[in-house]
């Protein structure tokens, strides 16, 4: 069950939104409109390739729209040392988020101690500059006793959020995936779900799971419905959406 509209604005559905743009054909012109878009809508932050972070910046300037970018994008085998240089680089140019992919390889290999320490040296750079750090695992690579631990060790290094996928592997976001890490973060540590939240109904329900944070690339047909709906203007469908697959 998802959460009802009736007891949310729409800046609860807005800022819930990190309006994505990842992918790597985009050209100049398509980033630049999805910042404008994301200014329109007003939502919580644009997510920006690290090369188009001043452009975002230039564009979102004397708005409520925070420019986040990626770190160890998409694999998160870059070293530790390049993470960091990736994080420092991405702040100077003006992104107050990072959303920074774990080492994946270490996770699976047991190497919780070199997990940790990576995790870390993003994190106490992105908090030295005042910044959120999101930790990536990419589930569709862990068993949930790795996701479990991906969980802990995030907590441990201070990470901000625990974040379910890139949107490049074979699945993203899950529900049973969603409920699984907050029944294994502290309250403090807040959840992003990425990767298959495309309808208001899917948002809907992974806010009821503990969800503050989504990557969408659907931002305007989310708040547009949102809108519908509050004005009466069709009424909400029987069965809500879905967030397996991406």
């Amino acid at each position: 069950m998802g959460l009802s509209i009736d007891e949310l604005t729409e800046r609860d559905i807005s800022k819930t939104i990190d309006h994505s743009l990842l992918r790597p054909e985009l050209d100049d012109a398509f980033v630049e409109d999805g910042c404008r878009l994301a200014a329109r809508y007003d939502v919580a932050s644009v997510c920006v390739r690290p090369v188009d972070v001043v452009r975002a910046r230039r564009l979102l300037d004397g708005t409520e729209v925070a420019v986040g970018t990626t770190v160890g994008f998409p694999h998160g085998n870059h070293l530790t040392e390049i993470k960091v240089l990736e994080a420092r680089r991405a702040l100077d140019d003006g992104a107050t988020e990072l959303d920074m992919v774990l080492d994946i390889g270490a996770l699976k290999s047991g190497r919780d101690d070199d997990v940790l320490a990576d995790i870390r040296a993003v994190v106490d750079v992105g908090h030295a500059a005042g910044a959120i750090v999101k930790v990536i695992f990419e589930n569709a690579y862990l068993t949930d006793a790795e996701k479990v631990r991906a969980c802990r060790l995030t907590t441990a290094a201070g990470g901000d959020f625990v974040k379910t996928s890139t949107g490049f592997a074979s699945s993203g976001a899950t529900h049973d995936d969603l409920r699984l890490m907050r029944a294994n973060t502290p309250p403090h540590v807040q959840i992003k779900a990425a990767g298959g939240v495309r309808t208001l109904d899917a948002l809907l329900e992974v806010m009821a799971l503990g969800v503050t944070r989504i990557g969408a690339t659907a931002t305007e047909t989310i708040i547009e419905d949102f809108r519908a709906r509050k004005a009466g203007r069709h009424p909400t469908p029987a069965s809500a959406g879905s967030v397996e697959g991406y």
